[in-house]
């Protein structure tokens, strides 16, 4: 499948596919990664309510004036991923927030589709740079291997957790 869709801004109607988009994207790693992996503990202290975190955060996620925005990738008027990120002016730095895309259209094109809009952006209000962080677990292997396919170099992180 190759993404034949179209990339737009953001619109106040997409608000509730976005959260549905975002949960269905990420569930898997909060339940069937980083839960097992903490134990339930930590995975309640840090993020047990991670529905509830996103219905917060999607919502904040485009806001022009503060240069913070959200593109989509709609096909056919259906929505199959977006991308949301902000400019940091001072460090000419961009970061991108969140990249999710429908299981359906993974590996379509549609996440590259969606970066090279949001980079063109950034480029186009001063950003020299851009970040994008993921998870080092093997639910984010993909996500790693998509970045470094961009051109974009990991930084070794190591968080570490435990149950005091």
């Amino acid at each position: 499948m190759h993404f034949e869709g179209h990339i737009r801004s953001y619109a106040d109607a997409d608000l509730t596919p976005l959260i549905s988009l975002t949960i269905d994207t990420f569930g898997p790693f909060y339940e069937d990664s980083f839960r097992p992996l903490v134990g339930d503990l930590i995975f309640t202290r840090q993020h047990g309510d991670w529905r509830g975190d996103y219905r917060r955060q999607v919502p904040t996620l485009h806001d022009p004036d503060a240069h913070k925005y959200v593109a989509v990738a709609e096909q056919d008027g259906v929505l199959n991923g977006y991308v949301a990120w902000h400019v940091d002016e001072t460090r000419r730095r961009g970061t991108v927030e969140i990249l999710a895309v429908t299981r359906e259209h993974r590996r379509s094109n549609t996440a590259t589709m969606l970066c090279e809009h949001a980079f063109a952006a950034m480029r186009g209000e001063g950003a020299q740079y851009v970040e994008i962080g993921t998870g080092g677990d093997d639910f984010h292997a993909p996500a790693r291997a998509f970045y470094e396919s961009l051109g974009c170099v990991k930084l070794p992180v190591a968080v570490y957790f435990r149950q005091l």
